[in-house]
């Protein structure tokens, strides 16, 4: 099926992030689960699309894209399925899976079709859904997937207070690593259901214990918007604009990294 061909091709996690774990962990328990996020957008099929969603069909039958879009460079389409983004020939022949690389800008490539699709899957979350640490009137707002138990998550954490320094917005979204039913997943919904969120997700990344809480949350949205945008590790911070930029950066790092993204958007490239 197509999934395994995907799983096939699927490349190393980057050094500074957690990686997710691939053992599948016991359903949540009813109740716990926030609204059912928004469906993907969908545009009109054009010949090339229907082209590669029949290619793909004949992979998998029950194929069901979460986008197709021009892909960044000519001759291909660019699709999201399962997470995962690759691309296929217009013709519906190749399929690859690759980070595309513009040497002219010398930057990855994403096409705005697909900024656009992450852009609008991250506003389908709710500010009230998320915690935040943002300073006065911040220069950049990043979505920042988080797990309590990752070093690198928590090593992000300890440098909040430059981050705010550095005009950077930091907004957790939940992505526990260990799948929805774990005790990982168990904390993180504790934390969101404390009366300080703020200050129970400090606690448990200075790995304090936690207090068991349960509420309504929006921790398996949350996980579930993850898996849709790709994300396999944490942290994985997207740009305003929808760009993944990876995981770990340090402070003055990340913003050169939003400062070039928001040049290259304000010049048209990408």
């Amino acid at each position: 099926m197509l999934r395994f061909a995907i799983a096939a091709l699927l490349g190393a996690l980057s050094l500074s992030a957690c990686a997710q774990s691939s053992a599948p962990a016991p359903a949540p328990a009813k109740g716990t689960a926030a609204a059912k996020p928004a469906a993907a957008p969908v545009a009109p099929a054009g010949p090339a699309d229907q082209k590669v969603r029949a290619a793909l069909t004949t992979l998998d039958p029950d194929f069901k894209p979460d986008y197709i879009g021009a892909a960044p460079f000519p001759g291909f389409r660019e699709v999201v399925v399962g997470g995962q983004v690759l691309y296929v020939s217009d013709d519906g022949r190749y399929l690859m899976q690759a980070q595309p690389f513009d040497i002219q800008n010398k930057q990855f490539a994403a096409s705005e079709g697909l900024l656009a699709y992450r852009r609008k899957q991250l506003e389908a979350i709710p500010k009230a859904d998320r915690i935040v640490f943002a300073p006065p009137n911040p220069k950049y707002t990043i979505s920042v997937f988080t797990d309590i138990e990752c070093g690198y998550c928590r090593k992000l954490h300890s440098e909040i207070a430059e981050l705010n320094k550095q005009g950077i917005a930091v907004e957790y979204l939940a992505f526990p690593r260990m799948g929805l039913g774990s005790q990982d997943y168990k904390d993180m919904v504790s934390v969101w259901c404390a009366a300080d969120r703020k200050q129970a997700l400090t606690a448990a990344k200075q790995g304090q214990p936690v207090s068991a809480r349960s509420c309504k949350n929006p921790v398996t949205m949350e996980y579930d918007l993850g898996q849709r945008l790709g994300v396999n590790g944490t942290p994985a911070i997207f740009a305003p604009d929808g760009t993944q930029l990876g995981g770990y950066l340090p402070p003055a790092q990340l913003r050169a990294a939003l400062d070039k993204r928001a040049a290259a958007s304000a010049g048209g490239g990408r």
